[in-house]
């Protein structure tokens, strides 16, 4: 990764360094981050600090990541909720809290080191830390991804992937009352100017459309599924906030009050694509995860 430059938001005044840091990529952990610290890795006004410093509002703090290693990924037996396997693909149900693939300060207890223990026919396409994945979910996000065990399987998906022509539908639980049943969000994603450490809606952002459909409400809460029709990073997480309801339990773009619940109120519950060999239409879906289920119990 290269260089960030981030300045310090009136929110994040007097919050630890590593804790702020963290905030930036959902694969960095605050152990990895106060190495980063303590190596010098991490400066703030071009000086180096302690990890427990306390940041400023005028604060520049500079981020310099190590040249990373190559990570070996391990085969972990993680007890992996396999959805669908055959001898090109495999649909699996993560949960909420798993990394998808190695990163630094997550060498271990990722999907990826779950799935070479399950099978030892993953695609290369994507290297040695991330053989198999096609595409990924945010870490505290459960639900269905598809995974490649072969390089012909992974283009394959990839280019449905390009060609929106995969069927994604997640469920997520938001703030606030959304009156009409239906609506479409066509806004462009990039990351946000004033924040480097989010994506937000730009004028010269990707293409990002999300179309969403009320299944309950609850008050000042409303339960919906939402169609993804690109992928963009964090998407449906900004596209609701963007339209005024954010995902509850979200730390990086939900309201200050917020429910804490460990991350975002997401589920990846179906997914759906043509297979790279038969070209059959196959669509899978995963129920909510129990704690899922019983947030929605205590709002009814």
């Amino acid at each position: 990764m290269e260089e960030l430059m981030i300045n310090i938001t009136e929110e994040q005044k007097g919050e630890r360094i590593d804790k702020v840091i963290s905030a930036i990529d959902e694969e960095w952990s605050r152990s990895q981050i106060s190495n980063w610290v303590k190596d010098g890795h991490i400066k703030v006004n071009g000086e180096t600090v302690k990890p427990n410093y306390k940041v400023r509002l005028e604060d520049e703090i500079l981020i310099t990541p190590p040249l990373l290693e190559e990570l070996d990924a391990e085969p972990e037996n993680l007890n992996l909720d396999i959805v669908y396997e055959d001898e090109d693909v495999l649909v699996v149900n993560k949960p909420k809290g798993m990394v998808v693939h190695p990163a630094p300060g997550h060498a271990s207890g990722t999907l990826v080191n779950g799935l070479m223990y399950h099978c030892t026919d993953l695609s290369g396409i994507n290297g040695i830390v991330r053989p198999g994945i096609v595409h990924r979910i945010d870490k505290d996000t459960s639900g269905l991804l598809m995974v490649a065990k072969n390089d012909l399987a992974h283009a394959s998906l990839v280019d449905q992937l390009v060609e929106k022509s995969v069927t994604r539908k997640y469920i997520a639980l938001v703030h606030g009352h959304i009156a009409h049943d239906k609506g479409t969000i066509d806004a462009p994603i990039a990351r946000d100017p004033k924040e480097r450490q989010k994506m937000a809606v730009v004028d010269k952002g990707k293409h990002a459309v999300t179309h969403f459909t009320v299944l309950e409400r609850f008050g000042d809460f409303t339960l919906v599924e939402c169609r993804l029709e690109t992928g963009r990073t964090h998407q449906i997480r900004v596209h609701m906030r963007y339209i005024g309801f954010p995902l509850v339990g979200d730390p990086k773009y939900g309201p200050r009050k917020t429910m804490d619940i460990g991350g975002q109120a997401l589920h990846a519950g179906v997914i759906g694509f043509i297979h790279p060999r038969t070209k059959e239409y196959l669509e899978f879906s995963a129920p909510l995860p129990a704690e899922f289920e019983e947030l929605l119990e205590t709002l009814r």
